[in-house]
């Protein structure tokens, strides 16, 4: 078996004659050489940079002049300076802000008067303990401690008849107080809020 060369299809030229394919880069046209030409000179260059640098250290003096004003409008002030100025900034000033002091949460056991009551409560239900004092010309309530939080209903140890029932509350250590020095003169009751 003889090979053959490959034959490739033929196409019309420009001329319309058939040709055959030109391999790859050969149908491109000769190169040429660039002709020699003088640079291009900017008149007043020179002169130009020397603007643009004057400009620039303006710029950079008119930055660092900024950034020392701002330093020090926000830097140390003096203790009665910081005193009279308290206020926050980015607040209105007709609606001053309240700085308070941390409560200290404090869980105060109470003796209710009442022990079906107590039982209708749960650890997380939120009352308001009333004291109401027994006189001989009638009586006097008054609320002690208000939207007290239970943490727990501890079962009874035993049923005592007008002993009442234990619940223990999360208050304020000063409305524990309150609470400790009501339970001693008066009966006390609580309302769920």
């Amino acid at each position: 078996m003889s090979l053959s060369p490959p034959s490739f299809p033929s196409f019309t030229g420009p001329s319309g004659t058939d040709s055959f394919p030109r391999p790859l880069g050969t149908d491109a046209p000769p190169t040429c050489e660039v002709p020699h030409f003088a640079p291009v000179r900017v008149r007043g260059g020179l002169c130009r940079l020397r603007q643009l640098l004057r400009h620039r250290r303006r710029a950079v003096a008119a930055g660092l002049a900024l950034t020392a004003a701002a330093l020090v409008a926000a830097g140390p002030r003096e203790a009665s300076e910081a005193r009279h100025s308290e206020r926050p900034r980015g607040h209105p000033v007709a609606d001053p802000v309240r700085q308070h002091r941390a409560v200290e949460w404090v869980s105060a056991p109470v003796r209710i008067a009442d022990a079906g009551t107590v039982r209708l409560l749960r650890a997380g239900d939120r009352v308001d303990v009333i004291a109401a004092e027994e006189s001989a010309a009638g009586g006097d309530a008054h609320v002690v401690a208000r939207g007290a939080r239970v943490t727990k209903v501890p079962e009874p140890l035993e049923v005592a008849d007008g002993g009442g029932a234990l619940v223990v509350l999360s208050v304020p250590r000063s409305t524990a107080a309150r609470l400790a020095g009501a339970s001693a003169t008066a009966r006390l009751a609580v309302t769920m809020c």
